[in-house]
């Protein structure tokens, strides 16, 4: 296990860089803390209760993210260095341990602290005068060796994909994050816009991504008939008005039951959710 001590001077912004690493670390900690208390938030922890998980609920979440802060710090400087994926891997590795520490195990986290690290990363890496979203410059920078990146076959999302053929986290992030910027961030700039609610917004935008999204966990609890069920369920909420119409929390709050019925949990989406919001601080929309 390799932890990369980062030198304090290394915390601090250079003119000639991106956002300052304690920027990037604040914002991916509210993303994080965003995704969170999002409710309804079909078979996902919240702070009403912990969806489709026996293991793990609200406070783990918040020791977790409370635990990843300084690795979206380092991050961001690694980023700012001009850092390969393979030191990258290593910090994300690091929080892996720190994130398992902090929560007995659990892994709470470990899908965003893979999507964040490389956003904060790319944010850290960013110019002034650059104009690209960063999960294009995600794509530029790391993208061929995230994708060659070759994942422990054991893993949950390792099996999935062989089974399903699902590109997940890894194929997502090799290509810049387009269920962010196509589905997840037009979803909820708009539903902000049009409500002013946060929550709203937020709840928009996570069942836009499980209306789309191969989620690999839905793949991996349900096979393919729980990933068409939970599809078919946000495509139904969204046709009939999404956040846009009265009394939508009863519905969203019924699909939520379904699929803990089911035990049914979305958390690719919930990551994506994550990126959503860290990407919306950084990017103001223009």
């Amino acid at each position: 296990m390799l932890s990369l001590p980062t030198p304090p001077s290394l915390l601090h912004a250079d003119p000639a860089c991106g956002h300052a690493p304690r920027t990037v670390r604040n914002a991916a900690v509210r993303a994080l803390l965003g995704e969170l208390v999002t409710y309804p938030k079909p078979g996902l922890v919240s702070l009403c209760d912990s969806g489709s998980h026996r293991d793990m609920d609200a406070a783990s979440f918040v020791r977790s993210s409370l635990a990843l802060r300084r690795y979206f710090e380092h991050a961001a400087a690694a980023g700012a260095q001009g850092a390969s994926f393979a030191t990258l891997n290593r910090l994300g590795r690091a929080a892996e341990a720190r994130m398992l520490r902090a929560t007995g195990g659990v892994n709470t986290h470990r899908g965003a602290i893979f999507n964040l690290g490389l956003l904060a990363a790319a944010a850290g890496a960013r110019t002034p005068r650059e104009r690209a979203p960063l999960g294009e410059r995600v794509r530029q920078l790391w993208g061929a060796d995230i994708a060659a990146h070759r994942r422990d076959g054991s893993s949950h999302g390792s099996r999935v994909t062989a089974a399903h053929g699902a590109g997940g986290a890894q194929a997502e992030a090799a290509a810049g994050f387009p269920s962010v910027y196509r589905l997840a961030l037009p979803a909820y700039r708009d539903a902000l816009a049009r409500s002013g609610a946060a929550n709203a917004a937020r709840v928009q935008a996570f069942f836009t991504l499980m209306a789309e999204l191969a989620d690999t966990n839905l793949l991996h609890r349900g096979g393919a008939a729980g990933l068409a069920f939970a599809q078919t369920a946000a495509r139904q909420f969204l046709d009939a008005g999404g956040v846009h119409r009265s009394g939508w929390q009863s519905h969203a709050v019924r699909v939520h039951r379904q699929l803990v019925a089911r035990w049914l949990s979305p958390g690719g989406s919930a990551d994506l959710l994550a990126a959503c919001l860290f990407v919306a601080e950084l990017e103001p929309a223009s």
